[in-house]
């Protein structure tokens, strides 16, 4: 990849780990924030899951508002909105003001997700998309990878209230860069002539003169009559519920469970993210050259998809793991295989999308799709450690949904999102 496109995948990438910074910081301060405000395992749940509520409520507005009004102008209004919100949750006084911070908080980071799925598609070749989307989304587990260990530190030896601030700022000084850096492909200074017809030849994933990127948008509606869009959205549900149950608990469950403070806390739970960082920037640069030969646009890229949920499925084997290296070994791989579920799947949609003017709104989609899972899982999760005094049916439950998200993605993603165009056009022209 050019040096000089390779700066649009490092902005993806550290906004994708500020973006999960800022929701694991929460999880980090569990223990003293439940101890301040008196809180069970339940009321836990509830304000882990907060945030879901405004980002999923969100997404769709958020999709359609970047496909009108760019990339560069959105990310910017979301990254500040998150950022100011993480900052002020240290100031929070009662349950109801971290509720409210939280909720703020989810609402700025809705952008984030069909932001990235959008620059994509407008910066990168379609051969070089599944590489790209992964380095976007490891970014979302390198967050909490910095974050368990920075964070994990400063509240253990300052207090939980200075590390929101802290997770708060990073996000003013990727804003800063941003405006000073960001255009799009057509116009940006900076970009070398012959890189840029490249990537504006090369972009879509259909032959230019077959491509549909100049038309019309495709209203979303009709995208939903694509079984497609559907699969997806179902197979990023069962993979987000797993991947919430690791943000929010997971801190909760070593400290519970297995007894270790917080400092151990956040360096024990570094090291599978961290694994996982790298494992899923190589698997994506597999899918695609898995791919070279047939193109991306055959779909193939779901059979990726699936056998990474296979991997996370490994978090079956949680509750018959005694020793903490081995729940190490087990926690990694199955962190790997979630991350690489998750920018496989949104590569897959690209692949799949015939219209690029319709990403945001799609991706929106499947990630509303992602977090209706996501947003059950911290809550379900605190009623299952309540009532059962373990966390074994907690990995179960989540085991059990990657298993079937990797049958839903090969059986409901096998043809393009091809939509109703004499339709379209007859509600376009009314």
């Amino acid at each position: 990849m050019s040096y000089r496109r390779g700066w649009i995948a490092l902005f993806l990438f550290s906004l994708a780990m500020i973006n999960y910074m800022d929701r694991v910081a929460l999880s980090i301060a569990a223990h003293p924030i439940a101890r301040e405000f008196g809180l069970s395992s339940i009321g836990m749940g509830y304000l882990f899951s907060s945030f879901v509520w405004s980002y999923t409520l969100f997404l769709l507005p958020m999709g359609f508002l970047i496909d009108r009004f760019g990339t560069r102008r959105m990310a910017g209004v979301g990254i500040f909105v998150w950022s100011a919100a993480t900052a002020l949750t240290g100031a929070a006084a009662s349950f109801t003001g971290l509720i409210a911070a939280r909720l703020v908080m989810g609402a700025g980071e809705s952008t984030s997700n069909p932001v990235g799925a959008k620059i994509i598609r407008q910066w990168i070749p379609a051969s070089e998309r599944g590489m790209v989307t992964s380095m976007f989304n490891s970014g979302s587990y390198a967050g909490p990878a910095i974050c368990s260990v920075l964070l994990g530190g400063l509240v253990a030896v300052f207090g939980w209230r200075i590390s929101f601030v802290i997770a708060g700022g990073i996000g003013f000084v990727w804003l800063a860069a941003w405006l000073a850096f960001f255009g799009d492909p057509e116009k940006v200074r900076w970009l070398r002539q012959e890189e840029r017809e490249k990537i504006l030849r090369e972009r879509d994933s259909t032959p230019a003169a077959h491509a549909t990127a100049t038309d019309s948008p495709t209203g979303l509606l009709a995208l939903m009559r694509s079984r497609t869009l559907w699969g997806l959205a179902i197979t990023q549900g069962c993979n987000v519920y797993t991947q919430y149950l690791f943000l929010t608990w997971l801190p909760s469950y070593l400290q519970a469970t297995r007894h270790l403070d917080i400092a151990h806390t956040g360096l024990f739970v570094a090291v599978p993210y961290a694994a996982s960082v790298l494992l899923c920037i190589l698997v994506g640069k597999m899918s695609d050259q898995y791919l070279k030969k047939s193109g991306v646009a055959t779909g193939r890229r779901r059979n990726a998809v699936a056998l990474a949920m296979l991997t996370g499925a490994t978090i079956l084997a949680v509750p018959f793991i005694s020793s903490l290296a081995g729940l190490l070994v087990v926690f990694s791989i199955a962190l790997a295989g979630i991350a690489s579920t998750t920018s496989l799947n949104f590569a897959l949609l690209n692949d799949l999308l015939p219209n690029a003017r319709d990403v945001a709104k799609a991706m929106a989609f499947v990630v509303v799709g992602g977090n209706g899972f996501g947003m059950i899982a911290p809550i379900a999760t605190g009623y299952v450690v309540a009532s059962t005094g373990s966390y074994d049916w907690a990995f179960g439950i989540a085991g059990l949904l990657l298993l079937a998200g990797a049958t839903v993605v090969l059986t409901m993603t096998r043809s393009p999102m091809a939509v109703d165009r004499e339709a379209c056009d007859a509600r376009a022209a009314a």
